[in-house]
C-alpha cells in the first residue's frame, strides 16, 4: 500500500509534470495559431493563459511539497519559486508589452504585499523597457506634426530618457532654444492594448468561475472604460493642464495655506494624438536612493507631499491621476527638491456625490463610525450581501492603513491573511455555511466601477512608500482634505446653497411662509437639517424638508430621511400601550411586579402600569448615577433592567411627576438584527403586558401602526440593518447648550441627577450626539428615547390619533419617494448565491413568505385586513388579539382621547392638574384649556396634535437646541391656521423672551 508521504509526493510530481506539459503546449498552440492564420492576437492570448496556468499549478505543487519539507528549508523553497515565477512573468510582459506592462508596473509598487523577488524584477517595467527603434519614432513625429525632427528641433537625443508601456520619452531642444521632452507613442500599441483588455476580461471570468469569492469583473470593466483614453495624448495634455491648475502649481497660494501642496507639473507645449511635447524639468528618479541621499532629500517629507497632492486631487478637485507608480515621479534637483508629477494619461473624474461619499468613507474609517461607513457604501453603490459592520470596519481600516517598509511585507501579509481567515469564520457562522460554501461565498453583491481607480491609487501610494522603506500615516495626511470637502458643503447655508430647500411643490400658503422662516433660521445657523409635516382635517398641508443630513454629511435632507427624535419616542410607545389595552392584552391598573416579578423588590411592589405612563412611579433619578459613570450603559438594557430592579423609590407612586419615563421590559431574542457586533440588538423589549414573550417590540409597532398607516421604512424604535444611508447625524447648538448649563442651578424642577450632568456644556454638546450617532445606540431598542422617523411619518401617526385612531386618507404629497414605498425591514440578497440575478430586483414590499403586505390589505390600508389573508402578519395579529373590526380605525375605544390625556374615567389614574396624561404630554392653551397632546424630544423634535381643530404636526431636526426653532415653527403655523398655540411654546415667544433666564428647554 502506498504510504501517505509517497501519495503526496506522487501528486507533487504529477503537478510538476503538468507545469512542464503546459510549457510544451504553448509552443504547439503557437504553431496552430500561425497555421490557421489567427496571427499574433490569439498567439498573445494563448501565452497569457498558459503562463497563468503554469504559475497556478507551480504554487499548488509547492503547497503539497511544503508539507513534507523541513521547516528550516521552507522559506528557501518559496523564495526559489518566487524568483522563478517572477522571471517568467517579467519575460512574458516584456515580450507582450501593452496592458501587461501596466499590470507589471502596478505589481512592482506593491512591496507591502508582494515577495521581494517580484518587486526586484518588475520594477524594470516602470521606465526601463527596451526602446523602439529611432526610425519608428521619427516616422510617428513626422506623421503627427507634419515636419521632420530636423525642422522641429535643434537637438533630439537618440537615446530615450525612459521607455514605458505606451510610449517612450526623448529629450530635445526646440528651435527657440527651449528644453523639452518629447513623448512618442509606440507604433501599433493601440491594437495591442485593446486586445489585452479582452484577454484580461477572459482571465477574470475564469478566476470568478474557479474562485467565486474573487470576482474582479467590476475592476476589469472599469479598466476597459478608462485605459483606451491613455492612447490619446490630446486628452493627456488637457488632463495635465487641469491638474496643474487645480493644484495651483503656477500660483502663490496666498488664499489657501491649509491645503497648499508643494509639487511641480511640466507645462504643455504641444500635443497630437500620438505625440506630446512638454517643458523639461531637471530631476532625479524617485527610486534613485543614492542621488536622493547625495542631494540631502528628506524621503519621508517627499512621499508625504506626494500623498497630500493626491488627497487634494481626490477629495477637493474630484479629478486625479490614476497611475502613481515610481516611474511617474521625479524629484527636482533645485532646492527645495519638490516632487515632479508626470504622465496624466490615466485619470479619473468623480461626481460630487461620489467625491463626498469617498471622503465620508475615509473619515468614517478614521473615526470608527460604523453608521457613516455603511452609509458611504450605499451612497457610492457598494452593496453587501449581509450585515457585518465590524468586519466592514476592519476592512476599511486595512485599506487606509499606515504603510510599512518592504522588509515587513511578509509580516504584513501574514497579518492580513489571519484577519481574512477570522472574517471568513464570522461569515461562516453568521450565514451557516459549510467550508466549501464559505470559500465560494462573495459577500459583495455590487461593486461600483467608479471607485476602482481610487482604490488603485491608494494601493499604489502605499506600495510607493513601502518600496522606499517608509512608514506613512495616510489618515493624518488625507484627513484635512476629506474634512474640507464635507465641511465646505455643509457650511453653505441657504444664502449660498440654492438646493438647501428640498424642491417639492408648496401645498399651502402656510407652507410658503414656513419655508421663508426656515431659510431665515438656516442663514442664522440655527438649522442644519430639518423636516416639517402637518395635517389639517385629514389632509397634508405642509411637507417640507431642508438642509443637510449632518455636520460631515452634505447630502440634502429628503422627505424620507430618518432623524433621531429622543423622547418623541415616548408618544409612540405610549400609543402602543394603549393599542395593547384596546386589544385587551394589558390593563392600566396592573402591577408591574405581576408582569416582571424581579421589579417588585425594594418597595416597588405598589407601582402600576399607569404610574409608569404618567411619570409618577417615584423613580425619577433611576439610572442617574449609571449615566454619569458610563453613559453607554444607558443603551445596555440588560444592565439597565438589572439596575432598575435594585432601585428604591424616592416617593410613593402617584405623589408627583418626574421627567424620566421608565420603560419596563421583558427579553426576547431578536430576529433581524442579531449581529455579533451589537450585543444590544440581541434582545427586543416588550412593554409591560401579559404574554409579552409572544411578541417582539418591532413586530407590535409594525402591526399596530406601521402597516395600517402605510409608513413603512419611516418610523423605527431601533433601526434595522440597511437604512443607514437615510440617517441624519446629530450635532449641538453650542449657544443653547451653554444657556442650558447656566439654567441648571435656577431650575428646581429639574432632577438632581440631570442637573449634575449639565455643569459642563462642552461635555454635553459632544457626548450626547456622539453616543446616539453610534450604530449600536441606533440599533438598540430603547422605547423611551430611540425612535428614528421622518416628520411625515410622525405627523401621519398623530393625524390618526387626533381622529381617535381613524386612518387618514393616503399621504397626498408630491414629494418623492412616496410615503410607505420603502421596504420596512430591508433584505439582503441571497447569501447562498454568488452570481448576480438577472432581471429586476426583488419587490420592496414582499413579506418573508413572498406575499405583498400592501396588496393583502388593499390600497393604503383603508381597511384592516380580514382573517382570510393568512399570509399577512397583520391578519395573524388580528386573530391573536381577537379584533374583527373592519373599519379604518386603530382603536375601538370611543374614549381613547380621554385615555391619552387622562381625562374622564381615566382621570383618577393621573395626577390632578399634572403635565402628563397616560403616556402623552398634555398641551394647554394660553388660557389653561386642554387642547391636545404629544411629546417633544431633547433638541427640539416634536410630535403634537390639537384635538378640536383636527391638526397634527411632526418636526424633526438634527441640530439640537433648547426648542426655540420648533417654537418659531409652531408660532407661525398656529397663527396662520388661527388655532391656539400650546403653552409650552409661549415661553419662547417675544412676549416673554426679554429675559430668557427662565426659559426651560423643550424636553418632556
Amino acid at each position: 500500500m502506498m504510504t501517505s508521504m509517497g501519495y503526496l509526493l506522487t501528486w507533487s510530481s504529477i503537478l510538476e509534470l503538468l507545469v512542464l506539459q503546459q510549457l510544451r503546449l504553448v509552443h504547439s498552440w503557437e504553431k496552430i495559431c500561425f497555421q490557421m492564420g489567427w496571427g499574433s492576437i490569439y498567439k498573445r492570448r494563448v501565452k497569457v493563459f498558459t503562463l497563468s496556468v503554469v504559475i497556478y499549478l507551480d504554487y499548488k505543487a509547492l503547497q503539497v511539497r511544503e508539507k513534507w519539507t523541513k521547516s528550516s528549508k521552507r522559506d528557501e523553497l518559496w523564495e526559489k519559486a518566487h524568483e522563478c515565477n517572477a522571471k517568467r512573468v517579467l519575460k512574458l510582459i516584456v515580450e507582450l508589452e501593452g496592458l501587461w506592462v501596466k499590470l507589471g508596473q502596478y505589481l512592482s509598487t506593491r512591496a507591502d504585499v508582494l515577495p521581494p523577488a517580484y518587486i526586484n524584477h518588475l520594477k524594470q517595467l516602470q521606465d526601463s523597457l527596451p526602446p523602439r527603434k529611432l526610425e519608428e519614432v521619427c516616422l510617428i513625429i513626422n506623421q503627427e506634426l507634419g515636419k521632420s525632427i530636423d525642422d522641429l528641433f535643434l537637438n533630439f537625443d537618440n537615446i530615450p530618457l525612459a521607455t514605458a508601456s505606451i510610449a517612450q520619452v526623448h529629450r530635445a531642444t526646440l528651435r527657440d532654444g527651449q528644453d523639452v521632452v518629447v513623448k512618442v507613442q509606440h507604433e501599433g500599441i493601440k491594437e495591442i492594448i485593446l486586445e489585452d483588455l479582452k484577454n484580461a476580461k477572459s482571465i477574470v471570468d475564469w478566476i470568478a468561475w474557479a474562485e467565486p469569492q474573487y470576482d474582479f469583473n467590476p475592476m476589469i470593466d472599469e479598466w476597459c472604460k478608462e485605459a483606451p483614453k491613455e492612447l490619446n495624448f490630446n486628452i493627456e495634455a488637457d488632463n495635465t493642464r487641469e491638474v496643474s491648475r487645480n493644484l495651483g502649481c503656477k500660483s502663490n497660494f496666498d488664499d489657501n495655506v491649509i491645503n497648499r501642496v508643494e509639487v511641480l507639473i511640466p507645462n504643455i507645449i504641444m500635443s497630437t494624438e500620438k505625440v506630446l511635447i512638454l517643458e523639461y524639468m531637471d530631476g532625479v528618479r524617485l527610486n534613485d536612493s543614492v542621488s536622493l541621499q547625495e542631494m540631502g532629500v528628506d524621503k519621508q517629507k517627499l512621499v508625504e507631499e506626494i500623498s497630500r497632492a493626491y488627497a487634494h486631487q481626490i477629495y477637493i478637485d474630484g479629478f486625479f491621476n490614476g497611475d502613481p507608480h515610481p516611474g511617474n515621479f521625479l524629484v527636482s534637483k533645485a532646492p527645495p527638491h519638490r516632487p515632479i508629477l508626470l504622465d496624466f494619461g490615466l485619470t479619473k473624474r468623480l461626481s460630487s456625490p461620489l467625491k463626498q461619499a469617498l471622503a465620508k468613507m475615509f473619515l468614517a474609517s478614521a473615526e470608527g463610525d460604523h453608521v457613516a461607513l455603511l452609509s458611504s457604501f450605499t451612497e457610492m453603490g457598494l452593496k453587501l450581501r449581509l450585515d457585518v459592520p465590524e468586519q466592514v470596519m476592519e476592512i476599511a481600516n486595512v485599506f487606509f492603513r499606515t504603510s510599512t517598509p518592504a522588509a515587513e511585507a511578509a509580516k504584513t501579509m501574514k497579518a492580513l491573511a489571519q484577519q481574512r481567515d477570522k472574517n471568513m469564520k464570522v461569515l461562516q457562522e453568521k450565514m451557516k455555511l459549510n467550508e466549501k460554501q464559505v470559500k465560494r461565498f462573495n459577500p459583495v453583491d455590487a461593486f461600483p466601477g467608479d471607485i476602482i481607480i481610487f482604490s488603485r491609487v491608494i494601493n499604489l501610494l502605499r506600495g510607493l512608500s513601502s518600496s522606499m522603506g517608509l512608514r506613512v500615516n495616510y489618515v493624518d495626511i488625507m484627513r484635512p482634505f476629506a474634512e474640507s470637502v464635507l465641511q465646505g458643503n455643509v457650511n453653505k447655508g441657504p444664502a449660498a446653497n440654492p438646493n438647501w430647500m428640498h424642491d417639492t411643490p408648496i401645498l399651502s400658503n402656510v407652507e410658503n411662509k414656513l419655508r421663508k422662516l426656515l431659510i431665515e433660521l438656516g442663514n442664522a445657523d440655527k438649522v442644519l437639517g430639518i423636516q416639517v409635516c402637518a395635517y389639517k382635517d385629514g389632509e397634508v398641508i405642509i411637507d417640507t424638508a431642508a438642509g443637510v443630513l449632518g455636520r460631515y454629511d452634505p447630502r440634502p435632507v429628503q422627505p424620507d430621511s430618518l432623524f433621531p427624535v429622543f423622547s418623541v419616542s415616548k408618544g409612540i410607545t405610549a400609543g402602543m400601550v394603549h393599542w395593547l389595552v384596546d386589544k385587551r392584552k394589558l390593563n392600566l391598573s396592573d402591577k408591574v411586579e405581576n408582569i416582571w416579578p424581579e421589579f417588585g423588590s425594594d418597595g416597588k411592589d405598589k407601582i402600576k402600569v399607569h404610574h409608569v405612563l404618567n411619570h409618577t412611579a417615584g423613580l425619577q433619578n433611576a439610572m442617574g448615577s449609571v449615566a454619569r459613570e458610563n453613559p453607554l450603559l444607558l443603551t445596555d438594557w440588560d444592565e439597565c433592567l438589572n439596575c432598575i430592579t435594585k432601585m428604591v423609590p424616592e416617593t410613593e407612586p402617584g405623589d408627583g411627576e418626574h421627567s424620566i419615563l421608565i420603560m419596563v421590559a421583558l427579553q426576547d431574542k431578536n430576529d433581524y438584527a442579531d449581529t455579533c457586533y451589537n450585543k444590544l440588538s440581541r434582545y427586543w423589549f416588550k412593554l409591560v403586558m401579559p404574554h409579552a414573550s409572544k411578541k417582539k417590540f418591532p413586530e407590535i409597532l409594525e402591526e399596530a401602526f406601521i402597516q395600517p398607516l402605510n409608513i413603512n421604512g419611516e418610523l423605527y424604535i431601533g433601526i434595522p440593518p440597511g437604512v443607514e444611508s437615510r440617517l441624519a447625524t446629530l450635532t449641538s447648538d453650542a449657544e443653547d447648550i451653554k444657556r442650558l448649563s447656566e439654567m441648571a442651578k435656577s431650575r428646581p424642577d429639574i432632577p438632581a441627577s440631570f442637573q449634575s450632568q449639565m455643569q459642563d456644556p462642552s461635555e454635553i454638546a459632544s457626548a450626547l450626539p456622539a453616543l446616539f450617532n453610534t450604530l449600536f445606540a441606533r440599533r438598540a431598542i430603547i422605547p423611551s428615547a430611540n425612535a428614528h422617523c421622518s416628520a411625515r411619518a410622525l405627523a401621519r401617526y398623530y393625524a390618526a390619533l387626533v381622529d381617535q385612531g381613524a386612518i387618514p386618507p393616503p399621504h397626498a404629497s408630491p414629494a418623492e419617494p412616496k410615503l410607505g414605498s420603502h421596504q420596512h425591514i430591508p433584505k439582503f440578497s441571497s447569501p447562498k448565491s454568488t452570481k448576480k440575478q438577472k432581471g429586476s430586483k426583488h419587490s420592496r414590499n414582499n413579506s418573508k413568505d413572498g406575499s405583498s403586505l400592501k396588496k393583502a390589505s388593499g390600497a393604503n390600508y383603508t381597511k384592516v385586513p380580514s382573517e382570510d389573508v393568512s399570509s399577512s402578519s397583520i391578519s395573524v395579529a388580528i386573530r391573536e388579539y381577537g379584533n374583527d373590526q373592519t373599519t379604518a380605525k386603530l382603536f375601538t375605544n370611543s374614549r381613547i382621547h380621554d385615555a391619552f390625556v387622562g381625562a374622564g374615567d381615566y382621570e383618577e389614574l393621573t395626577l390632578p392638574g399634572g403635565q402628563f396624561g397616560l403616556g402623552f404630554k398634555r398641551s394647554y392653551s394660553e388660557d389653561g384649556k386642554l387642547i391636545g397632546f404629544g411629546h417633544s424630544g431633547l433638541g427640539g423634535s416634536t410630535g403634537y396634535c390639537d384635538i378640536d381643530n383636527r391638526f397634527s404636526i411632526g418636526v424633526t431636526l438634527n441640530k439640537l437646541n433648547m426648542g426655540g426653532v420648533t417654537a418659531k415653527i409652531m408660532q407661525l403655523v398656529c397663527s396662520e391656521l388661527n388655532i391656539p398655540l400650546p403653552s409650552d411654546f409661549y415661553r419662547f415667544s417675544e412676549r416673554i423672551a426679554d429675559d430668557d433666564s427662565n426659559i426651560a428647554p423643550l424636553i418632556n
